[in-house]
């Protein structure tokens, strides 16, 4: 039986090294105000943008033929749970060897890859009896990606305030030496969450990393008090998934959501499932409300296929296709939370399809993005550069008079 589990590409598309010295060309895509162009690439950045046709190969190494395509700055992934990943389909306790979730999370971070997700954040669990093994674990499975995708951690420790906080401070210390990038945590599971959040966030001003904090947000007061500590701190502070601002009353809510603004946190939502670190209760946060009052929103994917979603996807289109179908909001709006404003999320430069802007894009069979969201299946993916993952899709049917219409068919890419 062939092996179901994601590759990377092949070596013709995958040079050695972080960018694609020789350059890229990119012909035939269409963008999201109809144009039709060609994008050459180069060092990593987009060197040229023009219509179909107008640009010369030059020293450009590989064409690729994205006729039929819609070119995307490429998705970011800011919510992720690499140490549970693909653990749901086991029977018995998820395996803890340190091997194992290493396979895991590199197998999620490929998976998420192929969706178009070029830059991942992954919340990690330190501490108790598994102490950095979740950590080491993520920071393997980055090196053994080998560039494909930016994967950074976020330390999460379970109590940090008490007697046992010392122990739990003290490894979160261990976890930043190590190579956590983003000082976490889950306040919820603290029984003081004030002081959990006081510990995070003076870690973090001393060693100037942002903070990303997993919490239900259910709790006006106590929301109220992490605005408030929050406000100033660089380089930021993210809050996710917030679900529990949905449940409480409006007038609590639009509070909380005036003060979150003030404070410049950013939200990230999870339109695919929440994940198991906080109780689930249901629903999502309210992101019309959120970014009514000026917050910059973000979506994530949560949990992807662990105890707490056997079927998370992963997918940031599919987050974006709920957030337009489920939250009313328009395409462009919805597919920017999962790219720019996600990007922003992880301090990332922005990206446009333009001269200068870093080479992050995805392209997405169709010529709208309504229709992206709706039918993805086919995508290329380019990081730095050069293409790192391709999914193709190919639809059959039988004998039909329909099949003599002239309708759109789903393609290969093909390069030269």
């Amino acid at each position: 039986m062939a092996d179901s589990r994601p590759q990377p590409p092949p070596s013709s598309s995958s040079p050695s090294g972080p960018s694609d010295a020789s350059g890229l060309l990119l012909c035939g895509a269409r963008l999201t105000d109809g144009r039709t162009v060609d994008v050459r690439l180069g060092g990593g950045r987009i060197e040229a943008v023009g219509t179909a046709g107008s640009l010369a190969a030059g020293s450009v190494g590989a064409r690729v033929d994205l006729g039929g395509y819609l070119l995307l700055p490429a998705p970011a992934e800011p919510h992720a749970h690499g140490d549970t990943a693909l653990s749901a389909d086991g029977d018995g306790p998820v395996p803890q060897a340190l091997e194992e979730i290493q396979r895991r999370i590199a197998e999620a971070a490929l998976l998420q890859l192929g969706h178009g997700a070029t830059a991942l954040r992954s919340h990690v669990h330190i501490g108790d009896v598994h102490g950095l093994d979740a950590l080491e674990a993520l920071l393997g499975a980055r090196h053994s990606l080998g560039g494909l995708a930016e994967l950074t951690a976020v330390a999460m420790p379970r109590v940090l305030t008490g007697a046992a906080g010392a122990n739990g401070l003290a490894i979160l210390r261990d976890a930043m030496k190590m190579g956590a990038a983003v000082v976490g945590g889950c306040p919820d599971t603290d029984p003081d969450p004030t002081g959990y959040v006081e510990a995070v966030l003076e870690l973090a001003s001393e060693s100037g990393c942002p903070v990303d904090l997993h919490t239900d947000a259910d709790d006006p007061v106590r929301l109220a008090r992490l605005a408030a500590m929050a406000g100033g701190l660089r380089p930021g502070v993210t809050l996710g998934p917030c679900a529990g601002l949905g449940r409480l009353p409006a007038g609590a809510a639009a509070r909380a959501a005036d003060q979150l603004a003030a404070a410049g946190v950013t939200v990230i939502c999870l339109p695919q499932g929440g994940c198991g670190v906080v109780e689930r209760r249901g629903g999502t946060a309210p992101v019309r409300l959120l970014r009514s009052a000026g917050v910059r929103v973000a979506a994530g994917s949560g949990a992807l296929r662990d105890v707490s979603n056997p079927v998370g996807r992963g997918d940031p289109l599919e987050a974006a296709y709920l957030l337009a179908s489920r939250d009313g909001l328009s395409p462009e709006v919805a597919y920017a939370m999962v790219s720019a404003s996600a990007r922003a999320a992880l301090g990332l430069p922005e990206v446009r399809v333009e001269a200068g802007f870093p080479a992050e894009l995805l392209a997405v069979r169709g010529d709208r993005l309504a229709g992206a969201l709706s039918l993805a299946y086919s995508r290329v993916v380019v990081h730095r550069g050069r293409v790192v993952a391709r999914t193709s899709a190919v639809r059959e049917y039988c004998d039909s008079a329909a099949v003599a219409l002239d309708l759109p068919r789903q393609g290969r890419v093909t390069e030269a």
